[in-house]
């Protein structure tokens, strides 16, 4: 079972990568990252990747039926109401924790893809696996069935 270091370094094997970083996506600390990096900030790009991870996986319309609310409640810090499933009904059958809120999102410009694919882990699935991809030589589906690979492989800790 890899680790960040070898999982970063799979990805940088797909065609038309051009960097990879290992993200905390409720902190924005890149955990790893190899390659080059949009702008040339590696630390700054992961607070970007962060941020558009976090805003998709606290909104329901995005996630599963299944996948944890993630929103914070940050109207009422005090909120005696834990945050509920969505779709979930029964509170006496929790959901998986390893299971993250997406699998991946993927965004696309002109000459590129940046894919995130979202880790699961038994700590608190915020990971986030961030792959910025060459479109002229990168291959998106590919690159999706991998990162999935290398996510479900992936050790942390």
């Amino acid at each position: 079972m890899p680790g960040i270091d070898e999982c970063l370094l799979e990805a940088m094997r797909l065609p038309g990568a051009r960097g990879a970083a290992l993200v905390d996506w409720t902190s924005g600390l890149a955990l790893g990252t190899v390659g080059e990096s949009p702008g040339g900030d590696h630390e700054a790009t992961a607070t970007e990747a962060a941020e558009l991870a976090r805003l998709a996986a606290e909104h329901r319309c995005f996630t599963s039926a299944a996948a944890p609310d993630t929103r914070h409640h940050r109207d009422d810090p005090h909120d005696p109401h834990p945050p509920q499933l969505a779709g979930h009904t029964d509170p006496d059958t929790p959901d998986d924790p390893a299971d993250p809120p997406l699998e991946d999102l993927i965004i696309s410009n002109r000459d590129s893809y940046h894919v995130l694919r979202f880790v699961g882990s038994t700590f608190d699935s915020s990971i986030v696996l961030h792959l910025w991809l060459a479109r002229t030589e990168g291959n998106l589906a590919l690159a999706r069935i991998r990162l999935g690979e290398m996510a479900g492989r992936l050790v942390l800790g």
